[in-house]
């Protein structure tokens, strides 16, 4: 498998491997980043058996699934254009 070079630029994040380039808006990176922290959170709380801090972090990862959604919406009507 190749490297993964990762640049920020613009609003874009770029990743290539093996000559393949990926380009994700920011709804799209923020999203992700949401999901994976509410995931975290989410994990921390059944560990700690904490129910607030558990559904905090079930509530960020679904906001963040919806900003990846958005992001995806965007993506896909700019390539319909």
């Amino acid at each position: 498998m190749g490297d993964i070079i990762l640049r920020f630029g613009h609003d874009y994040l770029v990743m290539a491997n093996n000559y393949q380039e990926i380009f994700m808006n920011k709804d799209q990176i923020k999203g992700r980043v949401e999901e994976a922290k509410g995931k975290v959170k989410e994990a921390a709380g059944v560990i700690l058996d904490d129910k607030g801090m558990e559904l905090e972090g079930n509530v960020q990862k679904n906001v963040g699934k919806v900003q990846k959604g958005l992001g995806d919406l965007k993506e896909d009507i700019k390539d319909a254009d």
